[in-house]
C-alpha cells in the first residue's frame, strides 16, 4: 500500500476532539501553503479560509453550529469560504506570465475578456456555483494534508451561514462553503467506519 493510499484509508471525520490541544498559526500556515496548490477553474483560486482559533469566537462559531460538541474540543475552526467575485482577479493572477512572455498581449486580453464574459453572463447562481465547487476542491485537499501532519479533521455543513458571517465580519461576496474542525481525534469512543458503497454501485461508464 503506498503512503498516499494509507493516508487515503486512515482519513476519517472525527466527532469528538482531545480538548486543550493548541495549534500554532505557524502549523496552520504550513498546510495552507501545500493547499495553496489546489485546482480551481482558471487558476482564480476562489477559496478564502477564516481560522478560529481564539476561545472567546469559537464560542460563538459553536452557537452558530447548534452547539455541536467537536467545535468546543477542537484546536481550531476553519472557515472554508468561496468567492463569488474571484473572477475580477483573473488579470492580476496572469500578469506575471505575461511579464515572463508565457503570454502574449493578445492572449492574456482574450482570456481577461472570455473569463469575465464567462462569470457575468452566468449570473448570480453560477458564481455562487463556482465558488463552491472551487472551494470543496480545495477543502478535501486540505484534510488531506492536515491528516498528512498529523492532525483530525471533520467538514461540517450543520451550522447557520448568516451568523458566522456576522460574528466575523465576512464580506457579502463570500459564501460559506463549510466548517472544518481541526484537532487530534479523542479515540476512546471512536465509531466503526461507516459503510461504504463498492465500486459497481457508484460508477457507471460512458452514461447510465
Amino acid at each position: 500500500m503506498s503512503q498516499f493510499e494509507e493516508l487515503v484509508r486512515t482519513r476519517r471525520s472525527a466527532n469528538k476532539f482531545n480538548a486543550d490541544i493548541t495549534i500554532s498559526e505557524q502549523d496552520l500556515n504550513e498546510m495552507f501553503n501545500l493547499v495553496k496548490f489546489a485546482p480551481s477553474a482558471f487558476n482564480l483560486q476562489h477559496t478564502h479560509y477564516v481560522p478560529v482559533t481564539d476561545k472567546e469566537l469559537k464560542d460563538k462559531i459553536y452557537e452558530a453550529a447548534y452547539k455541536q460538541y467537536k467545535v468546543l474540543t477542537s484546536s481550531a475552526v476553519i472557515v472554508v469560504l468561496g468567492d463569488m467575485e474571484a473572477y475580477r482577479n483573473i488579470a492580476p493572477i496572469n500578469e506575471g506570465l505575461l511579464n515572463l512572455g508565457v503570454m502574449d498581449q493578445r492572449e492574456f486580453d482574450d482570456t481577461v475578456s472570455s473569463v469575465h464574459q464567462m462569470y457575468e453572463d452566468g449570473g448570480e447562481r453560477f458564481r455562487r456555483d463556482e465558488a463552491i465547487r472551487n472551494a470543496s476542491l480545495s477543502a478535501m485537499l486540505l484534510m488531506l494534508i492536515a491528516k498528512d501532519k498529523g492532525w483530525d479533521t471533520c467538514p461540517m455543513v450543520g451550522f447557520d451561514p448568516e451568523k458566522v458571517q456576522q460574528v466575523l465580519n465576512i464580506p457579502d461576496r463570500f459564501v460559506p462553503v463549510m466548517l472544518i474542525t481541526l484537532g487530534k481525534e479523542d479515540t476512546g469512543k471512536q465509531r466503526p467506519r461507516g459503510y461504504r458503497k463498492p465500486v459497481a454501485e457508484f460508477v457507471t461508464y460512458n452514461g447510465f
